[in-house]
């Protein structure tokens, strides 16, 4: 991309990176805000927002994650994880039901790259649609039943600075017609 195009924003976008190894320092409350603050922020279908938010920092919790699901074993030496879930009662009707994904998608997204912005590292651990690892999550933080969990975001302070990956590639790039 062109230097001069390059904004703050752009930047954040292009330098994001999943981090699976934290400092052993916590992340303070302001920053858990502001990213959920950014997180509601997304667009939603209707704005219906049907995104609801489970911040998760006791470490006897953050434990119980990483012996639960295998792919989220660094949640064990994390200070923060934030459990985004869609509320059915917040869904669309009929066929356009399946929205919620869509919209906590944009949420999780945007919690991402505020933890970046914040100097945070994070990385999402898919839930939705696997049906056990949902009812799992369920079950260990007694999230009512027609709340879903959909994505587990592992947050903390990166152990050292990341080299982000160039993902463009211009065949997957079509313009007027495939």
């Amino acid at each position: 991309m062109e230097n001069s195009m390059m904004t703050p924003a752009l930047e954040n976008i292009l330098t994001r990176t999943s981090v699976r190894i934290y400092q052993d320092r916590p992340v303070e409350d302001e920053k858990i805000d502001m990213m959920l603050h950014a997180a509601m922020a997304a667009p939603s279908a209707c704005n219906k927002q049907p995104w609801r938010f489970l911040v998760i920092k006791e470490r006897e919790s953050l434990e119980k994650i990483s012996e639960s699901f295998q792919y989220a074993h660094m949640a064990k030496k994390a200070p923060l994880a934030i459990v985004v879930c869609g509320d059915h009662s917040a869904f669309l009707e009929g066929e356009s039901e399946t929205y919620w994904t869509e919209d906590c998608s944009a949420a999780a997204e945007n919690l991402l790259l505020a933890a970046h912005a914040l100097g945070l590292g994070a990385v999402w651990c898919g839930i939705y649609p696997l049906a056990d690892r949902v009812k799992k999550l369920q079950q260990l933080f007694s999230i009512p039943s027609d709340v879903v969990p959909m994505a587990l975001i592992v947050i903390g302070y990166p152990d050292k600075p990341r080299k982000p990956m160039d993902k463009w590639k211009s065949e997957y790039v079509h313009y007027e017609k495939w």
